[in-house]
């Protein structure tokens, strides 16, 4: 008898509708380069991942607590994990269906995560402010 992994459920508009609102938040912090890969398809790990940037330890921290206070008033979630809010270098916030990279230049470039999971579908995402 063989066992197969369950599929992953298919991402719903309710974690888009998720999705946009992390973007935003990270936006209203101004965070830098704002990207989301969808990659259900791909990845039984998550849904959606969303990366940004913050340009010191300090903005990369507002951009995570904005995330979190968002999606608690507006989804009554709370993430599942947060790593990294210690050195903010790097933040991660797990919300299960979507996983969220605020990183400081350097890691970003360093881990390169995006080119990691470049096999996922880009979502568009306009800022509401200018880069």
């Amino acid at each position: 008898m063989t066992l197969e992994a369950p599929s992953p459920a298919p991402a719903t508009d309710d974690t888009l509708t998720l999705v946009q609102a992390i973007a935003d938040a990270a936006d209203d912090r101004k965070a830098g380069d704002i990207r989301i890969l969808r990659v259900d398809e791909v990845a039984y790990l998550t849904d959606y991942f969303v990366f940004c940037t913050g340009f010191s330890p300090v903005q990369v921290r507002a951009i995570a607590k904005s995330i979190e206070a968002k999606t608690a008033e507006a989804f009554s979630r709370d993430p599942l994990r947060v790593e990294g809010l210690e050195e903010c270098r790097w933040v991660l916030l797990d919300y299960g269906d979507v996983i969220v990279h605020v990183f400081l230049p350097q890691e970003r470039e360093f881990y390169n995560l995006e080119a990691f999971w470049s096999h996922g579908q880009p979502v568009p995402f306009t800022p509401s402010t200018p880069a």
